[in-house]
């Protein structure tokens, strides 16, 4: 993995506590679009992931139609 690339976790606290990505940083799908400024400043490519795919993928698209460099990762297990 590239050391900077920014890995979002889109799953709940309580999911993302339970195991996830070194390194990566928890936003719930649910707060995405509330932080849409913050996710901009972090370093590209940003790669979201969650447990199955969907949840990140909804988050991808909604990053991307707001001009964010970013792509689904799918299950943080495959990232991992």
């Amino acid at each position: 993995m590239n050391p900077t690339t920014t890995i979002i976790d889109v799953r709940s606290p309580q999911e993302y506590f339970g195991g996830h990505v070194q390194g990566s940083i928890n936003i719930p799908l649910n707060e995405i679009e509330s932080r849409v400024e913050e996710i901009k400043k972090m370093t590209p490519p940003i790669i979201l992931c969650c447990a199955s795919g969907m949840r990140s993928g909804q988050a991808t698209m909604y990053l991307q139609s707001m001009g964010i460099d970013c792509v689904n990762g799918g299950s943080w297990l495959h990232l991992n």
